[in-house]
């Protein structure tokens, strides 16, 4: 090599470096005006289920507020089907401007482990921006049934396989994941009746149709109040505040139930930053608002409101977390 090719190769480089250098001191503006300029129109939030449940709640109480106190519209518009990933996809394929955004459940972070094939990557496609709320689940039988307590339940199904039927918000749910996890634990032989969501699923267990459900809290709270359901135990590490005396899965001796169902919000991968952590500092400050905590704790959601950064630590935390529940439950997707 001559020196002179080697100047030249070192000039190009110096001019490449140079022109790196211009763009990202460039990105830095752009997305201060960014920043300064947004919102400036509809902001539309996307729920992947139907009307009326715990997610679509959440979603409408943090549209409110969030068009309150940026003074432009937040609509809500629900996607259901294919068990979230309708909705999911469409957010994952939108433009990454701030104005679409994802109010999804722990199903996005499930899914992976459960289905063969998904049209998005949770983790490339879509930017995590807060964790709005943990929606406890319950394990809980009709008032009807004998036991009292985990054990009892457990008992009783081993002294008769296959004579108490377990009942789940659908199949591959977060309720199905931690039935056929108890029943792997604990050798037991229960069958398996999925329903079309939680409510149908709350008729059965009230007419003692099905004998035990892990269900979510939100559904669960009021026919708990009402004595027409009893708990027996708590997902999750901690137990909960308006449960403080039900004792989680881990303190009753059964493992592998730590990870919860929750509720989060996202937009999608490319999204500038500075507008994600806007959008994030005004959802937590929402969520941690008095009229935002008792929103949520009105359908027995728990406030959590954290940064994108805390969110998304949590997400791979919960992935992990799910993918050895699948495993061990040796739950598939249809």
């Amino acid at each position: 090599m001559t020196i002179a090719s080697t100047m030249t190769r070192r000039a190009l480089a110096l001019t490449m470096l140079g022109a790196t250098s211009l763009v990202m001191s460039a990105l830095p503006a752009q997305a201060q005006d960014a920043v300064k300029s947004y919102p400036d129109k509809r902001i539309n939030f996307v729920v992947p289920y139907a009307p009326g449940g715990a997610t679509d709640v959440a979603a409408r109480l943090l549209a409110q507020k969030l068009q309150e106190s940026w003074k432009q519209t937040v609509t809500v518009e629900n996607k259901p089907g294919a068990g979230g990933v309708i909705g999911n996809d469409f957010v994952a394929k939108a433009t990454p401007d701030g104005y679409t955004v994802l109010i999804a459940i722990t199903q996005i972070i499930q899914a992976p482990s459960l289905m063969s094939k998904l049209p998005y990557d949770a983790f490339k496609d879509l930017a995590p921006v807060t964790q709005v709320a943990i929606s406890p689940i319950v394990l809980v039988v009709p008032d009807q049934q004998p036991m009292k307590t985990v054990k009892e339940l457990i008992d009783l199904a081993k002294a008769s396989p296959g004579k108490y039927p377990y009942g789940t918000f659908g199949n591959a749910t977060t309720s199905h994941l931690y039935g056929e996890l108890l029943k792997k634990n604990t050798g037991i032989d229960m069958t398996h009746v999925p329903y079309r969501g939680a409510s149908p699923l709350l008729n059965d267990l009230l007419g003692n149709q099905v004998t035990a459900a892990f269900l979510d809290f939100t559904t669960a709270g009021p026919q708990l109040e009402a004595g027409k359901i009893r708990p027996l135990a708590v997902g999750g590490e901690k137990r909960k505040p308006k449960l403080p005396n039900v004792q989680t899965m881990a303190e009753l001796g059964y493992p592998g139930f730590e990870a919860e169902g929750w509720v989060g919000v996202f937009v999608p991968a490319g999204t500038p930053k500075p507008i994600v952590d806007k959008l994030s500092a005004e959802l937590g400050r929402i969520i941690n608002s008095p009229e935002g905590t008792a929103g949520l704790q009105a359908v027995n959601l728990v406030p959590v409101g954290d940064s994108a950064e805390s969110f998304e630590k949590t997400l791979k935390r919960d992935f992990e977390r799910w993918a050895t529940v699948a495993k061990t439950a040796g739950v598939k997707g249809e």
